[in-house]
């Protein structure tokens, strides 16, 4: 069974591997999760009522500014964040938020990668070339 990569436009932080969660939604960390209990917490996402923590996010794109940006450095304190956050766009604050916090971050696909990956999947993110692989 071959293995499939996908080369990303930006890519930030360390190289890891991890189980995923992907939905076409967006992300806000501000208000899509709750941040105390580790989950998604907005009724309309669809990932409603999951865990993030130590998770790969597959996800649409970034919403929000500052406000999101500082929020994953606090989720990164409190050891309830995800492992590396994956998006189709973000925007340059979450992208720095997201480097202050050690949280890995890919951006810019050639294809929708919400669409490509499927929750569940176990994937190998490899920051210095820039690529994400489902194993």
């Amino acid at each position: 069974m071959s293995k499939k990569i996908y080369k990303a436009k930006h890519a930030q932080g360390e190289s890891i591997e991890g189980e995923c969660l992907s939905a076409s939604d967006g992300f806000s960390a501000r208000y899509d999760l709750d941040r105390l209990k580790g989950v998604f917490s907005r009724p309309a996402h669809k990932l409603f009522g999951q865990s993030y923590k130590d998770k790969i996010l597959v996800l649409d794109a970034a919403k929000g500014g500052v406000a999101s940006a500082w929020m994953l450095y606090e989720m990164k304190s409190r050891n309830l964040c995800p492992s590396a956050i994956i998006f189709n766009a973000v925007n340059p604050i979450l992208a720095q938020g997201a480097a202050h916090a050690g949280i890995p971050m890919l951006s810019g696909f050639d294809c929708d990668i919400t669409q490509a990956i499927a929750s569940g999947a176990r994937l190998r993110i490899d920051t210095r070339n820039q690529t994400v692989e489902v194993l």
